[in-house]
Parts: C-alpha cells; sequence; structure tokens
C-alpha cells in the first residue's frame, strides 16, 4: 500500500476491549470479585518523518492496520521535514512524534515543558562519504571541503564536535559548504576535485550508492563521536526520539505505554527481520524496498526508554548545549523532560 506523506494512515483498533466481570466459580456464598477494567482506547495520533524514524515503526502500523491491535486507535502521519511536525506539535494536532533529538529539547522550551521524550528512536546515522579513498581517519579530512546538509541542527553540531575532539577547527583545517538537500551534496562531491568529501545520513547514502557506485563510506561519524569519548560521563549520538505531548501523556498513561510496547516490537522486528521490514518500508512509501534492505542495518533503529534514554540523551544534549545553548533551545530540558525516567 502507498502513502502519500501527507496522508493520514487511518488505522484504527479492531474494536473496544470489553470490561470483563469475574465471579468466584462453586457453590458458596462468595461475592464475585471484579476484574481491574482495561483502559478504555484512545485515539494515538502519530507523525514520522520519511527515514529511519519511521523505518522503524512500519511493523507497528501493519499490525494496527491488520486489526491485530485492540488497546488503541492509532493514526499515523509520515512527513518529509521536521518543519511539517513542529506546528502540529505545538497546536496539539497529533500527540506522539518522532522528531530529531536537539528538536525535541526546542520544542520543551517553546512549549513551557508541553512536551515529554518516551524514547530514542536512532542512534547515529550520518557518514563521511567520497569518491576515492583518501578518508581513512578524521585526521585525513584536514585541508577537505565537507559537502554537507542540515546546518543549525544536528548533523552540524555532531560533525563540528567530532572534528574540534580531533583538533579540526571548522574554518581554517577544514571547510564546510552547506547545500539545502542532501541530494545537492552528492552533486557538489562528484563534480568537485578529489579534496573534497560529503556528509550524508542513511538512508540517502544508500540511495545515492545505487546511483554511483563509486560512492565510498569512509567514516561513521557514531563511530568517531564513540571514539572521543573520555571521563565517566559518555555521551552518545544520538539522531532521533519520539516525543508526547505532556497533556496527553497525563491523561492517558496506558496508552503512552501501550504505543512504547509496540514501538519497541517493530524495532526489534525491523533489526531481526531485515527484508520482511524492507518490503513493508517499500509498502508504506518510506523508501524503496531495495534501498531499505540494505540500508537498515546501517540505521542504527533503536527504542531505548527509560533511565537508560535520560542518561543517553542528556548526555548528548549538554554537548550540543556546550557548543550552542540555542541548538536545545536556550536552555537544557528538566527532569520533567524524561518520561519513566
Amino acid at each position: 500500500m502507498k502513502v502519500d506523506r501527507r496522508t493520514f494512515l487511518k488505522i484504527a483498533g479492531a474494536g473496544a476491549a470489553s470490561l470483563a466481570l469475574a465471579a468466584c466459580g462453586g457453590t458458596t456464598t462468595e461475592e464475585a470479585v471484579e476484574e481491574e477494567p482495561a483502559a478504555e482506547p484512545v485515539a494515538v495520533r502519530t507523525s514520522a518523518l520519511k527515514g529511519p524514524t519511521a523505518m522503524g515503526l512500519v511493523k507497528f502500523m501493519s499490525d494496527a492496520e491488520a486489526g491485530e491491535l485492540e488497546d488503541n486507535d492509532y493514526t499515523f502521519q509520515i512527513v518529509a521535514s521536521p518543519d511539517e511536525v513542529t506546528p502540529l506539535v505545538a497546536k496539539g494536532e497529533v500527540d506522539i512524534a518522532a522528531v530529531p533529538a536537539n528538536l525535541a529539547s526546542v520544542l520543551y522550551n517553546k512549549t513551557e515543558a508541553g512536551v515529554r521524550v518516551i524514547a530514542i528512536n536512532t542512534l547515529g546515522v550520518l557518514y563521511i562519504c567520497e569518491l576515492g579513498d583518501s578518508i581513512q581517519s578524521v585526521a585525513d579530512l584536514k585541508g577537505k571541503t565537507i559537502y554537507a546538509s542540515g546546518k543549525g541542527s544536528t548533523p552540524e553540531y555532531g560533525l563540528q564536535y567530532v572534528l574540534e575532539k580531533n583538533g579540526l577547527v571548522v574554518g581554517e583545517d577544514v571547510q564546510i559548504e552547506w547545500k539545502s538537500e542532501h541530494a545537492e551534496c552528492v552533486q557538489a562531491l562528484a563534480a568537485a576535485s578529489g579534496e573534497a568529501v560529503a556528509m550524508l545520513p542513511q538512508p540517502f547514502v544508500t540511495t545515492a550508492q545505487a546511483q554511483n557506485d563509486k560512492i565510498r563510506v569512509a567514516l561513521d561519524l557514531t563511530e568517531e563521536w564513540d571514539r572521543v569519548q573520555t571521563g565517566d560521563e559518555k555521551s552518545t549520538m544520538i539522531t532521533g526520539v519520539a516525543i508526547v505531548r505532556a497533556e496527553f501523556a497525563d491523561e492517558n498513561p496506558a496508552a503512552v505505554d501501550a504505543f512504547l510496547e509496540h514501538y519497541a516490537a517493530s524495532v526489534d522486528f525491523v533489526n531481526d527481520d531485515v527484508e520482511a521490514a524492507a518490503e513493508l518500508v517499500g509498502e508504506y512509501d518510506i523508501v524503496p524496498a531495495q534501498v531499505a534492505q540494505k540500508a537498515i542495518p546501517e540505521c542504527n533503529i533503536v527504542c531505548v526508554t527509560g533511565a537508560d534514554m535520560a542518561e543517553q540523551l542528556s548526555g548528548y544534549l549538554e554537548v550540543l548545549a556546550d557548543q550552542n545553548p540555542e541548538a536545545v533551545g536556550g536552555a537544557l530540558p528538566g527532569d520533567d523532560f524524561y518520561y519513566g525516567a
């Protein structure tokens, strides 16, 4: 089934959960014992970005569409840009959304603690690519021009952090030329001399390699981030998270918990059965199935919740805030930002 990125996938549960009453058996006069009533189904409106965040949801979406989930009524919307998600969250038009990690903190500050993060869904997906074989380490980037997209968001801050920790100064040792789209980076890479490289995310790396088999992945920025961690307080490179409106979470905690259970199961399926997951990714028009099959193992799709989520994400946001406080909305979020921690 093909889904337009602006089209809601109306995925409803197969029916309301019943309120079960159970009486003790036998002929005694014991009073009937009433079981705890199941939570009433609620509408859960979800938005995700085309790419790894939506890819991790495909089994969840498929199960709901098939009527296999009866706990709540789920609606999914797949969009192309974080700019499309922000107003939906601000206006209360979606309940749960997959967004870039730093945007979650920005929204927390802009909405006066109106959102909470419920899961890390994607670790680092950024890669340094080149046409050739000259880049073997971050040090080899000295004197190069890096074509990149994503200025003012996770890609910029992640790249700058890795470069600085390796002693390279942006604007002096390394030049970064920002483009509006990933496709422009690939075009610039092909047209430039051998001194140029490009920073690209998955699954776009796989898409680009399908068009030009001479593109080589030189560095995994997630690995390079981990390599420069020192001391007891270590951070993890994080690309995406799932957030929930605080009002929705307060009113429907059981629905949030159920969502996380389905999400975790979906992520496990995607990582364990790549071929079947890739077919679903193609059906939902996220990326073609053949691209998804190659890209999924490199997309670092996860579902990290609770205390682990809080520890990893807070460390990452601290790194961004040290570079530029505006990257996280002017201030680090409070403890109430981390759902279930």
